[in-house]
């Protein structure tokens, strides 16, 4: 059973709550169970046993694809407050898809029970309604992704990226290694790698080891 302060932060986020019976309010509280994950660990994949509804205490976690060549295409990611849905894909049929998440840092999470999230689906319309808008809004940012990758060249959507990363984090300098980068924007390391020296070369950032300075985001935002 969830502790008082994972049972508020729970309802807090589950918009249906209130219009559950008591008996359904139970069902769904005794069956989500709180686990930990540390950065870079798996939490799912086309290898796992369906996880449910997963709610994000704490942290982020990144959903992505892994193309037959073994290159990951990054989807969206999640913060606290996030609920991922796709990671319940075993009771959403019409998901055919194999979908990998993994912890981006340390987190907490509030993990639901496919089968009970499948048992409450079908008692409940506000569940069904709440399930049917997570996917409404996963596919459109699935589809955002897929848009930058086809339609937006390399150089725009890597100032996009770096300037995104310092915005969230409050800072000039982007930690991350261009390994790291090229998972994030599903092309290979070495055209990361290629563009940021060309940044660097224009001076719109400074690099070294596992690190990238923003020396000029006026410049980037024009990219």
């Amino acid at each position: 059973m969830l502790n008082q302060k994972d049972q508020a932060f729970l309802i807090e986020h589950f918009s249906f709550w209130n219009h559950l019976s008591e008996a359904q309010q139970t069902l769904l509280l005794s069956n989500t169970t709180a686990s930990s994950y540390k950065k870079g660990e798996s939490l799912h994949s086309a290898d796992y046993d369906c996880m449910g509804v997963l709610l994000i205490k704490n942290g982020s976690i990144r959903n992505y694809i892994i193309s037959e060549e073994g290159r990951e295409v990054n989807l969206y990611r999640l913060e606290a407050g996030g609920i991922s849905i796709l990671s319940a894909s075993c009771v959403l049929r019409p998901i055919t898809f194999d979908i990998h998440i993994e912890a981006e840092t340390d987190c907490e999470i509030l993990q639901l029970s496919p089968q009970i999230f499948s048992r409450l689906t079908n008692e409940n319309i506000y569940v069904e309604a709440f399930s049917y808008q997570l996917v409404s809004e996963c596919f459109s940012e699935v589809m955002c992704a897929m848009k930058q990758i086809l339609f937006t060249s390399f150089d725009r959507r890597l100032a996009t990226f770096l300037l995104e990363e310092a915005d969230k984090n409050n800072t000039d300098t982007v930690h991350m290694t261009h390994e790291q980068i090229s998972k994030y924007l599903g092309t290979a390391r070495e055209v990361v790698s290629r563009m940021l020296n060309h940044f660097a070369k224009k001076g719109y950032v400074e690099l070294s080891r596992g690190d990238i300075k923003i020396t000029n985001s006026a410049m980037l935002s024009r990219l």
